[in-house]
C-alpha cells in the first residue's frame, strides 16, 4: 500500500463562500499503533531575546578605524611634511657645535720682533643638560663635578656646580683660555672616570659633559715694555685699550666653526663632523724700535722715581718720515697681568693727556716772527725786569736787571718778556698779531688730531684768537694757555728738523695677512709750514740753547754731535682740581743739528723731589735717548762746526 496521503475533497457547503474544509489527520491503516494522547498543555515560561551584535560592530569598527586614521594622518604629518624639523631636532640633540677661534695676528716692532703673540689654550665648557639626574642617575652630579673640577680652575667650588645647573641651555662657560696642561688634568679625570665605570657598573662618569673649545691666549713677551702703544686684550677676546683696541678688526681675523655628534660627552668618530676653518688675523707691524723704546722706557721711569713725579713721557720720532721710533711712559702697566695693573697707568699719557707745554712752545712763536720777517736772530731785544701787559704784570722765570738780547738771545735764555715783545711785531695791532700767531700754531699741529686715530687721543685746546683772554694774548706766545699732548710737542721739533714741512706722525709701518704679504701703511701726509731758510735760522738758534754757556740745555750736550733743543718749564693745571699746582718740566730737540734724524721729547709731571726746572730733569734724559738712538741707528757726526750766533749785545 502506498504511504501516500489520499487527494482531499471540497464538500460543497451551503450557499456563500466556500469555508475551507478542515485538514484531517490520517487515521491509522491497518496494524498501525494506536495514536498517542496528547499530553496536557504546560504552562512557557518567558524567553530572553539577545539584541543584535551589528550595532556594536559598527562602532567598534568606526572607533578603531578613527585612531588609525589619526595615526594615519600623524605619521604622514612626521615623515613627509615635518620630516625635516624633527630630523634637525634630533641632529639638535645629538650633534653639539664649538666656535674655533680665529689665532690673533702678532704686533711686532719694525725689525719683526715680537711684543704681542698668542699661544695656543682652552676655554673650559660644559652642557648643563648632561649633569641631570635623569642623564646622570643621580641628584648631585654638578656638585661632584665642581668638586673635581674647582682645585683645577682655581674657582669656587658652589659657584661652578650653579653654572652646571644653569637651565634651558646647552651650553656655559668655566673658565676662559687656560693653558693646554689645564685641560689635560681634566681629560685625564674624565678618561679614568669612563674606565672606572667600565669596571664598576655603580661609578658615573659626571664629568661626560665637560668639553674644551680650542682658543688662544695673548702673550706679550716683552712685560711692560710699549705697553701703552700696545693696550691690552680683554676677557672676551678684543682689545682693550691701544694697538689692540685701535687695529682689533684686523688681528681678530674670522672665527670658524666644527660640529660634531657625541655621545655621553665624547665624539662618535663615525658619525662624522663638519668644519668651517677660521681666519687668522693679520700680523701688525709698528714703527717703534724695540731697543729705543726698552731705553726711553727705563730713562723716563728712573726720574719719575727720582723726582717724585705723577708720570712722564718720551717720545723718539724719526724726523724725516715722521714714524714714531719710541712713546714710552712711566709708571706703565704689564698687559698680562692686569690683576695686579694700577688702574690709573692703563693709558697712553703721552697721546691722552693734555697739557700746558711752556717754554718748548715758544720755536712756534719765533718761527712765525722769522717768516713773517718780523725780526731776525740777530734783532735787538731790550728785556726789562718787568712787563706790563693787559691786566697783568709779566716776568721771566728768574728775577734779572734789564737784558740786552738778541733774538737769538731771548730763545736761548728762555725770557717770557722777550717773547712777547717779539710776537707783538706779527701785526699792526695786537689782535691782528694774534690771528697771525694763531694761523701758526694751526699749521704746526696744534688743537689738531696727530693722525694716529690712537683711542682716547686728545686734539689738545686751543681757542680761536678773538677767545682769546687779556692774559691769553700774551701767555700763548711763551706756551701757557693753550694744552697740547706730548706727540704733538714732538711733531713740532720734526717739522724744523724736516726743513720746514710736517710729516704726519705714523705708528704702523704695514700688515702682514694669512697669505705673508706684506702690505704697507699708507703714506703720510705732508705739509710745509714754514719754509728751508726759516727752519734752519731756527735749528741754529736751537744750536744756542745747549751750546751756549748761557743757555738753559747745556746738561743735553751730546759729545761729537750738535744738538739742538728747547728747555721747558710750564705752570701746571692739577686734572683733579682744575687750579696751578706744580709744573711741567720738559724738553725737546734733535740731532744731529745740521743734519737731523731723529727727535726726542721728554715731559714730567709735577715733580716733588729736586729740581722741577725742564733743563735740569729732562735735559740728562735727552741726552741719554738721543745717544742711544744715534747709535742704534748708526747716525754718524757731522763734523761740522756750530754757527755760535750771538746771545746778546752791548747797549
Amino acid at each position: 500500500m502506498s504511504d501516500r496521503e489520499p487527494p482531499r475533497r471540497r464538500v460543497p457547503g451551503p450557499a456563500g463562500p466556500a469555508r475551507p474544509a478542515a485538514r484531517q489527520r490520517p487515521g491509522p491503516g491497518p496494524g498501525a499503533r494506536p495514536a498517542r494522547r496528547p499530553a496536557p498543555a504546560r504552562p512557557q515560561a518567558a524567553r530572553i531575546r539577545l539584541g543584535s551584535p551589528r550595532p556594536r560592530l559598527r562602532l567598534v569598527t568606526l572607533a578603531l578605524t578613527l585612531v588609525l586614521l589619526v595615526f594615519a594622518v600623524r605619521l604622514l604629518q612626521v615623515q613627509a611634511f615635518d620630516a625635516s624639523a624633527y630630523a634637525a631636532k634630533a641632529e639638535e640633540n645629538r650633534y653639539v657645535v664649538h666656535t674655533l677661534a680665529a689665532e690673533r695676528g702678532r704686533i711686532t716692532d719694525r725689525n719683526g720682533v715680537d711684543l704681542a703673540t698668542s699661544v695656543d689654550a682652552d676655554d673650559i665648557t660644559a652642557d648643563p643638560t648632561m649633569f641631570t639626574r635623569a642623564q646622570l642617575g643621580i641628584g648631585d652630579g654638578p656638585e661632584q663635578a665642581a668638586a673635581l673640577l674647582a682645585p683645577i680652575l682655581g674657582q669656587d667650588q658652589a659657584a661652578l656646580a650653579a653654572r652646571l645647573r644653569t637651565p634651558n641651555t646647552r651650553y656655559v662657560l668655566l673658565a676662559r683660555r687656560e693653558t693646554p696642561q689645564v685641560w689635560k688634568q681634566i681629560k685625564d679625570l674624565k678618561t679614568a672616570l669612563v674606565k672606572k665605570a667600565q669596571k664598576d657598573k655603580a661609578t658615573v662618569n659626571v664629568l661626560a659633559g665637560v668639553f674644551s673649545d680650542p682658543s688662544s691666549k695673548r702673550v706679550y713677551p716683552n712685560g711692560d715694555l710699549a705697553a701703552g702703544i700696545l693696550g691690552w686684550v680683554n676677557a672676551e677676546g678684543k682689545g682693550g685699550g691701544g694697538v689692540e683696541q685701535q687695529l682689533n678688526e684686523q688681528l681678530a681675523g674670522k672665527p670658524g666653526k666644527i660640529r660634531y655628534a657625541q655621545s655621553g660627552g665624547r665624539e662618535v668618530p663615525t658619525a662624522g663632523s663638519t668644519e668651517t676653518r677660521a681666519v687668522p688675523g693679520s700680523d701688525t707691524e709698528l714703527t717703534i724700535d724695540r731697543d729705543i723704546q726698552w731705553a726711553a722706557q727705563n730713562a723716563i721711569a728712573e726720574q719719575v722715581a727720582k723726582s717724585g713725579a705723577d708720570r712722564g713721557y718720551v717720545i723718539v720720532q724719526d724726523t724725516r718720515t715722521g714714524e714714531i721710533l719710541a712713546m714710552a711712559n712711566s709708571p706703565g702697566f704689564d698687559p698680562g697681568d692686569l690683576a695686579h695693573a694700577n688702574p690709573s697707568a692703563l693709558r697712553n699719557a703721552a697721546l691722552q693727556d693734555a697739557y700746558e707745554p711752556g717754554s718748548t712752545a715758544k720755536v712756534m712763536s719765533m718761527a712765525a716772527v722769522l717768516e713773517e720777517n718780523a725780526a731776525t736772530p740777530l734783532t735787538h731785544v731790550v728785556v726789562p725786569n718787568r712787563l706790563h701787559r693787559g691786566d697783568r704784570l709779566f716776568q721771566d722765570d728768574v728775577d734779572h736787571a734789564t737784558w740786552y738780547l738778541t733774538l737769538n738771545g731771548v730763545l736761548a735764555k728762555s725770557s717770557n718778556i722777550g717773547t712777547i715783545l717779539a710776537t707783538g711785531q706779527l701785526g699792526g695791532t695786537q689782535p691782528e698779531a694774534n690771528k697771525v700767531l694763531y694761523s701758526y700754531l694751526r699749521k704746526f699741529g696744534i688743537g689738531e688730531p696727530t693722525g694716529l686715530g690712537f683711542p682716547g687721543e686728545t686734539r689738545g685746546i686751543l681757542a680761536p684768537p678773538d677767545k682769546w683772554s687779556t692774559s691769553q694774548q700774551f701767555t700763548i706766545p711763551f706756551g701757557q694757555g693753550f694744552a697740547i699732548n706730548a706727540v704733538q710737542a714732538a711733531s713740532v721739533y720734526s717739522t724744523i728738523a724736516n726743513g720746514g714741512v710736517r710729516v704726519q706722525p705714523t705708528l704702523v709701518r704695514g700688515t702682514k695677512g694669512a697669505d705673508g704679504r706684506f702690505t704697507p701703511a699708507a703714506k703720510p701726509e705732508s705739509t710745509r709750514v714754514v719754509s728751508a731758510r726759516t727752519a734752519k735760522t731756527l735749528a741754529q738758534m736751537l744750536e744756542s740753547v745747549v751750546d751756549d754757556e748761557q743757555g738753559t740745555g747745556v746738561k743735553a750736550r751730546i759729545p761729537g754731535y750738535r744738538v739742538a733743543g728747547k728747555t721747558g718749564t710750564a705752570n701746571r693745571v692739577d686734572p683733579d682740581t682744575g687750579r696751578y699746582h706744580g709744573y711741567t718740566s720738559s724738553f725737546a730737540g734733535f740731532a744731529p743739528a745740521d743734519n737731523p734724524r731723529v727727535t726726542v721729547y721728554c715731559a714730567i709731571q709735577n715733580a716733588t723731589k729736586g729740581s722741577y726746572f725742564g733743563g735740569q730733569i729732562c735735559g740728562p734724559i735727552y741726552k741719554e735717548v738721543m745717544e742711544f738712538a744715534l747709535k742704534t741707528l748708526q747716525v754718524p757726526p757731522t763734523g761740522a762746526q756750530a754757527a755760535n750766533l750771538p746771545v746778546d749785545f752791548k747797549p
